[in-house]
């Protein structure tokens, strides 16, 4: 079992040159024995945003704090804490922290290597 502070795990940037003002914590991945999913903490600074991307996997998103949209097939939506996202596989999507606070959100994803 794996339980400790988020904040206890390393934050490391978000290396897509697309991205700005972003990191990422593996809260719980590979290295914990997950053997389906990996649940990631994003952490957007003001004015910070991931890369407009796709790919071939859902994200379910909880927002933790600050404030921001998602766009999302082709639709941008105003974001908070306590709201949840599904994004589904093969949308062409985007995080943008557009508060003064840093945007964090919890996206939990299908471990890619499977």
């Amino acid at each position: 079992m794996k339980i400790k502070p988020y904040r206890d795990i390393e934050a490391r940037p978000v290396e897509d040159p697309a991205a700005k003002g972003a990191t990422m914590r593996v809260a719980i991945g590979p290295d914990d024995g997950a053997p389906n999913f990996m649940m990631r903490v994003f952490t957007l600074e003001p004015g910070g945003h991931s890369p407009r991307h796709s790919h071939p996997y859902e994200h379910e998103v909880f927002f933790h704090a600050g404030g921001g949209e998602l766009f999302c097939e082709g639709e941008s939506r105003a974001v908070g804490p306590g709201h949840v996202a599904y994004v589904p596989p093969g949308a062409l999507h985007q995080f943008r922290n557009t508060g003064p606070e840093p945007l964090v959100f919890v996206c939990v994803i299908p471990r890619p290597d499977k």
